[in-house]
């Protein structure tokens, strides 16, 4: 009777060790895929991609901040996820619905008070037209709320690069494809 006690207590033992490393990889794993995942904002593009793992998994058009409050520029965090969000400005606070500045969610940035949100205004996404926050559409923001997690990366880039060329596209691709087809001694 000792003897099957004794087994049992080690293979609970043995068990208790498996479920740890499992968990320590699970974890891992979970730590792996986030960091993997990114956003990256062109503001003179004034588009937003979902990077997964160096590719864009979906691109979604912006409004940017107006030229009189520009968005900021640099690498950030996401710190907030708010569904539904109060919109609080200068004594005024506006609750969740049609008449809602931010729309229908909320990312929070690690630099205070900016942040990406929906829009009660649709017709600015394409625009320099927000006091510095990145806007999408309600339908896009939704969608966006889900795929990202409190601290994803957020990049937002102030000037075109070849990076954000190769994710948007348009004239600065071309540019960049040009410049690379070029002989280094002519460039």
């Amino acid at each position: 009777m000792l003897k099957t006690e004794d087994q049992i207590r080690r293979l609970a033992a043995l068990m208790g060790v498996m479920l740890m490393a499992a968990a320590e990889a699970f974890a891992q794993d979970r730590a792996a895929a986030q960091s993997a995942r990114k956003i990256i904002v062109s503001i003179p593009d004034r588009k937003l991609a979902v990077m997964e793992y160096g590719k864009a998994i979906r691109i979604f058009p912006t409004a940017v901040g107006a030229p009189k409050s520009p968005s900021p520029s640099g690498s950030f965090k996401i710190v907030q996820r708010l569904a539904d969000p109060t919109w609080y400005s200068k004594g005024k606070i506006v609750p969740p619905g049609k008449a809602c500045p931010i729309g229908t969610r909320w990312l929070g940035l690690s630099v205070k008070g900016y942040g990406i949100h929906g829009t009660n205004n649709p017709s600015s996404i394409g625009h320099n037209a927000s006091h510095g926050c990145i806007r999408l559409r309600n339908r896009d923001v939704e969608e966006l709320f889900g795929m990202v997690s409190v601290g994803d990366d957020v990049e937002l880039v102030a000037e075109r690069t070849a990076e954000t060329a190769e994710i948007f596209g348009g004239a600065a691709a071309a540019v960049v494809a040009a410049t690379a087809s070029v002989p280094s001694s002519v460039q």
